[in-house]
């Protein structure tokens, strides 16, 4: 089998056996011994131990998954899943947010505008990016792509990745708050069709702001909460030392934002995680996208929008005392 890269500490097992696999075929190609059946056992192994530790991740260790150095991103799954992508800028009021990257693109023949968070994969890509966290001119350009889908009635696409919007001083003066509620309230009676993809972190109103749609999808390792584990922990517990029972606490994995009925479906990832196979993971993503939008294309405008409503009207329990 292919082997699996590891990065985390509680991959060790799984590094243990790969280590293991290496130095048999060191052996075997130095003294020239057939080791295969010492090998096959080896990889049984491996499949078992990836099986069993890939589908019992606790909630911290799925948000380290999420925050893979090698994760893919926004710009990724266009290139892997669009024909072609055509990249639009600016809010036409203060400027141009690297944060978020949008624009018209064609899946499969048909299209679509494609919306989404980048937070770049090196140090200056980062910086450049602002790690993914939008100011609000980010918003206000997500929202004017989104109307101008709206206007050549075209379906939206967003990719959410981010660790919450831009919190500095600059960001609220020009109205952080209000230009994430204002796309809240847009999206919710968008014209045409709107799937959403967690494919990272999905960080409070810096994910939702990007985040209403008709179908809310995670990736198997990825997170979608109000405040991230390390954020929590130090509120409750003035340390992020007990991060990783803050992000027990928050249940932020896709399972349990699957149970709570707060998105609509788990996008099954590689084993191993999205950055392991990512051509995988980008054809796993256009057939989920292809099958939606053939589906949402059949309903009506105004059911579609009323459908959208209910459903998130009814997230929630509301207690009158």
């Amino acid at each position: 089998m292919e082997q699996i890269k590891t990065s985390f500490d509680f991959e060790k097992p799984l590094a243990d056996l790969i280590q293991q696999i290496d130095k048999v075929k060191q052996v075997a190609d130095k003294t020239k011994v057939d080791m295969s059946a010492t090998l096959a056992e080896l990889d049984e192994k491996v499949a078992a131990t990836s099986k069993n530790l890939y589908t019992n991740l606790t909630g911290w260790q799925k948000v380290q998954m999420s925050r893979h150095a090698e994760r893919p991103q926004t710009l990724d799954y266009i290139n892997m899943i669009c024909d072609d992508f055509i990249e639009m800028h600016g809010d036409r009021t203060v400027g141009d947010d690297k944060a978020i990257v949008g624009g018209f693109a064609t899946i499969n023949g048909q299209t679509v505008m494609i919306i989404g968070h980048q937070k770049g994969k090196n140090t200056k890509e980062r910086q450049y990016r602002n790690f993914g966290m939008a100011n609000p001119e980010g918003y206000r350009k997500a929202l004017r792509l989104m109307k101008l889908a709206e206007k050549f009635n075209k379906p939206v696409i967003s990719f959410i990745d981010t660790m919450g919007a831009y919190p500095g001083l600059e960001a609220e003066e020009r109205g952080q708050g209000e230009a994430i509620a204002r796309n809240l309230l847009e999206m919710s009676v968008l014209r045409v069709p709107i799937l959403c993809f967690v494919v990272g972190e999905g960080a409070s109103g810096g994910a939702l702001g990007i985040g209403i749609g008709d179908k809310v999808y995670m990736l198997e390792h990825t997170w979608y909460s109000v405040i991230s584990p390390e954020s929590c922990s130090s509120i409750l517990w003035r340390s992020w030392d007990f991060k990783e029972k803050a992000a027990e606490c928050l249940k932020l994995t896709s399972d349990n934002m699957l149970a709570n009925g707060l998105i609509d479906g788990i996008v099954k990832e590689p084993l191993g995680g999205a950055h392991q196979n990512p051509e995988l993971m980008g054809a796993t993503l256009k057939d989920q996208i292809i099958n939606d939008l053939k589906e949402l294309g059949k309903q009506h405008t105004d059911k579609l929008i009323a459908s959208r409503i209910d459903k998130f009207c009814a997230m929630g329990v509301v207690v009158e005392g």
